[in-house]
């Protein structure tokens, strides 16, 4: 396909790599230079909500069985056809979605679907036009999970270091790690920003997904 994607038919670019690997700031600024849909596939968690908050924190989120993978490729879909959708809420703190509540959530030209799973599930992938994994050294990936999981999540460091070690680098090496393999580019997440953004914007251009000037 050549071109930027139209409200009709959107560009949907997927970005997979390790929690902590700098995927997300990557995303958000590749949206806000393409005028594009920053997609975070974190308010697809499953709810949780009928089971105790002690069984809750204890679930391993991730697993790539935690998304409700239906919904997500349900919702990607709509948005690639150039629909909206009522995406649901999450809320980290109690494990569970924010009861009858949702966001709408309109398509644009270009949608960056950023995720530990956004490339995992074999459903999904027939909508993409382009893949990134963004990878980062673990020592960084854990320093950034911390900084942002204390700040944005409630969570103590005592908490977020028995994580890490226990689901999140194992899972990272099992599920996501050998998703490099299948994408389009790999990034150093490590890199300054503006530099990983050039990296991405110009293997678009060579694939004629993006017009030579943007």
């Amino acid at each position: 396909m050549t071109g930027v994607g139209t409200a009709e038919r959107p560009l949907l670019i997927a970005l997979t790599g390790p929690s902590g690997s700098g995927k997300s700031t990557l995303s958000a600024e590749l949206a806000r230079v393409l005028g594009g849909l920053h997609f975070p596939l974190d308010h697809y968690y499953r709810d949780l909500s009928h089971l105790p908050l002690t069984e809750r924190a204890a679930a391993n989120f991730d697993d790539p069985a935690m998304l409700e993978s239906d919904l997500l490729a349900e919702h990607l879909a709509a948005l690639a056809r150039g629909e909206s959708i009522a995406r649901p809420i999450y809320d980290f703190s109690t494990h569970s979605r924010v009861p009858a509540a949702s966001e709408t959530i309109h398509s644009k030209p270009v949608i960056l679907v950023e995720g530990l799973f956004s490339f995992a599930y074999a459903a999904l992938r027939p909508l993409y036009h382009f893949s990134v994994f963004v990878d980062a050294p673990d020592a960084l990936c854990f320093e950034r999970r911390l900084r942002r999981d204390l700040v944005e999540r409630g969570r103590t460091p005592e908490s977020v270091r028995q994580q890490y070690d226990s689901t999140v680098r194992p899972c990272g090496l099992a599920f996501v790690r050998p998703l490099a393999e299948l994408t389009d580019i790999l990034i150093d997440g490590s890199d300054p920003l503006d530099f990983e953004v050039e990296q991405a914007v110009s293997s678009l251009r060579r694939h004629g997904l993006l017009p030579g000037n943007q």
